[in-house]
């Protein structure tokens, strides 16, 4: 086994694949002296620069490391240039996939039931109901399953954070994933199930029932039950048929990252998101803060001028953000990542944006935003309005209109946002120790030297399986979650 790789011809750092005298696998050490204030190169770029003096050989993380990350930039210097894209071409046939066509147009990979409350004050009735209709419910689909959402908001917000509640539950009213939807109520709320109602449009009515709590004359959630077991029978009306590949929309998202995941997991997500794109389909990157240090490489892949804008805009907003809040736009890496290898920001935006391959990035997409929105409906890499929690930006990702979230770690996590979430370990270790949480291992580009052509092809295969109906580890531990940004005053 390799002992340790370079990975531009310009760094001045490598990574050691597997242990070596103090070097931790996943960490970096010096390939030449490194003077006090140099930058540091990794992936070609700087990654910081250097706190103290740094000798041939040695390890170099937070201790000896720093970010040069600033605050609010213009960016005048950075040129569209999208010549080098993809190599990634169509398929000669068009490729398809078993989906769910429904009435809207839209397409799933799912056909569950879903109870979606306005209000957190309903959270125990949907629970309720959910568990009274599985019980009262012979379920025969085993590919059908009935889930409830619980989440804190609803009620005592104001501003964005009130619209950004209703957004994010508008997109999973709306998603293509769900046969079937009851929305419940409590009918006090600042987010009155009426007014919700009209942000829905002209939408089926017997794909999507409501409930308001407040106004049932007898025992709610006994109502809410026969809700549920007419909107069972009505999913089962919709059936399975091959779809354009070009209707498939992946979210692109990483997590626990470790020193590994720029060398395995995040490059393979980004020929994956290559390839789809090359077939018409669509990908969609988010964690806006774990773009800074590397949103240049983006904003030179902006597809128009218009697009290079709104990534502009993009960043500024998110660090205006921090500033907001007086926080610096640097302070990212957790614990698990410098443990696992990541010293700065910039290190891990390096890694992190590989997710989105090489192709042009068609387009900007504000938090809440569904993909279907966009007066263009252009297929192709879209970045994300987000911030890099696992749990607010898969959630995010989804409502945008993803049927599907591929996660890469190097740390580990159980969690799934309420579409599947299939986890990419980024080493081998991991899978052995967290078999139950992990679905695929690129570690094997290291710990088996599979060439990424092969490892391509697996993983296709893999990803296709689960779209065509096969469940994630986390769909298989009953795993479903959702969460949303907040960033106001609660009354």
């Amino acid at each position: 086994m390799q002992k340790y790789i370079k990975i531009n011809p310009l760094d001045t750092v490598a990574v050691a694949l597997q242990d070596l005298p103090g070097i931790p696998a996943g960490h970096k050490f010096a390939l030449r002296d490194i003077a006090q204030g140099e930058d540091v190169i990794k992936y070609g770029n700087p990654i910081g620069h250097a706190t103290c003096a740094i000798r041939k050989g040695e390890l170099v993380d937070h201790n000896n490391i720093t970010t040069n990350l600033s605050n609010i930039l213009n960016y005048e210097e950075v040129k569209r240039d999208i010549h080098s894209i993809s190599s990634f071409t169509p398929h000669s046939s068009p490729l398809t996939f078993e989906g769910y066509p429904r009435p809207d147009g839209q397409v799933g990979i799912r056909n569950d039931i879903w109870v979606i409350p306005t209000v957190g004050c309903v959270n125990g009735i949907c629970q309720q109901i959910v568990e009274r209709a599985k019980e009262q419910l012979s379920i025969v689909n085993c590919h059908l399953s009935i889930q409830y959402f619980p989440h804190n908001y609803g009620c005592s917000q104001l501003g964005d954070d009130h619209e950004n509640t209703r957004r994010i539950l508008r997109d999973m009213v709306l998603h293509p994933n769900a046969g079937g939807i009851l929305v419940v109520g409590l009918g006090c709320e600042n987010n009155q199930p009426r007014d919700f109602e009209k942000l829905l449009g002209d939408y089926d009515r017997q794909h999507i029932r409501f409930l308001i709590a407040q106004e049932v004359e007898d025992y709610e959630v006994e109502a809410g039950v026969q809700i549920v077991k007419e909107l069972y029978e009505h999913a089962q009306n919709y059936k399975r048929v091959q779809i354009p590949l070009s209707h498939l929309r992946v979210g692109l998202k990483c997590g626990g990252s470790d020193g590994f995941s720029g060398i395995t997991a995040n490059p393979l997500l980004g020929a994956f998101s290559d390839w789809l794109c090359a077939q018409g389909g669509t990908t969609i990157l988010t964690e806006v803060p774990e773009m800074f240090g590397a949103e240049h490489l983006l904003m030179r892949r902006a597809a128009s001028d218009d697009v290079l804008q709104n990534t502009i805009h993009l960043i500024n907003d998110f660090k205006e953000y921090y500033l907001n809040h007086g926080q610096p736009v640097g302070e990212n890496p957790s614990p698990g990542n410098k443990a696992g290898g990541i010293s700065t920001l910039e290190e891990k935006a390096l890694g992190c944006t590989q997710k989105g391959g090489t192709s042009p990035v068609v387009g900007v997409l504000a938090y809440g935003e569904r993909l279907n929105e966009q007066l263009t409906r252009n297929n192709g890499l879209h970045l994300l309005s987000a911030p890099g929690n696992d749990l607010v930006a898969s959630t995010a990702l989804a409502a945008a209109g993803c049927q599907l979230v591929l996660f890469t770690t190097g740390r580990g996590t159980p969690f799934s946002t309420f579409v599947p979430t299939l986890k990419v370990a980024t080493n081998s270790d991991l899978v052995r120790r967290k078999p139950q949480w992990i679905d695929f291992d690129a570690g094997t580009i290291v710990s088996q030297a599979e060439p990424m052509d092969s490892l391509l092809k697996r993983f296709i295969t893999c990803v296709m399986d689960v779209v065509n109906g096969q469940s994630t580890k986390a769909e298989q531990a009953h795993i479903h979650d959702m969460a949303i940004w907040k960033n106001g005053v609660t009354l």
